[in-house]
């Protein structure tokens, strides 16, 4: 049911997030602490702010209690900005994070590894390339376990 209430509100949210300026990443619907909870990610050029968060939310509130995508089961919406350490998981967030460090944690070990750290320097849509100084490693994406930017601080 998840899946099907992603694919119905993403239609809903779409032309609701083009007219606020924000691009429309990635619906979430799954059960949290509080309970359910239909989160929509968004992202722009510069960076969302909570502005940009209270502006779609209030939008897309009454649309989405006429639409009924969860066939009258309760929810939380939350509207967000993909965070700093949204894990890699669209094309677009591989787009996104092209020549910036990422670390890959992998299912099984490759040369007795499971972590790995490098730039990311070339995808497609089942595998992906990564440059450290040890040399170029490629990757699954389905043979990874998380695929996250590297924070330094």
């Amino acid at each position: 049911m998840a899946g099907k209430v992603c694919e119905i509100v993403e239609k809903l949210v779409l032309p609701y997030a083009e007219e606020c300026g924000v691009e429309l990443v990635e619906v979430e619907y799954a059960k949290k602490a509080n309970g359910m909870n239909l989160t929509i990610f968004i992202d722009k050029v510069g960076g969302v702010d909570i502005n940009d968060c209270e502006k779609l939310h209030r939008l897309i509130d009454e649309p989405l209690d006429v639409l009924d995508p969860t066939q009258g089961k309760s929810y939380i919406l939350n509207v967000s900005s993909l965070g700093i350490d949204r894990p890699l998981k669209t094309f677009r967030d591989f787009q996104r994070n092209e020549n910036k460090e990422i670390v890959v944690k992998l299912f099984a070990p490759i040369d007795g590894k499971k972590i790995y750290e490098g730039v990311l320097c070339e995808f497609d849509e089942k595998t992906f390339k990564i440059k450290n100084k040890d040399g170029c490693f490629t990757f699954e994406k389905d043979k990874t376990a998380l695929i996250e930017p590297l924070i330094r601080f």
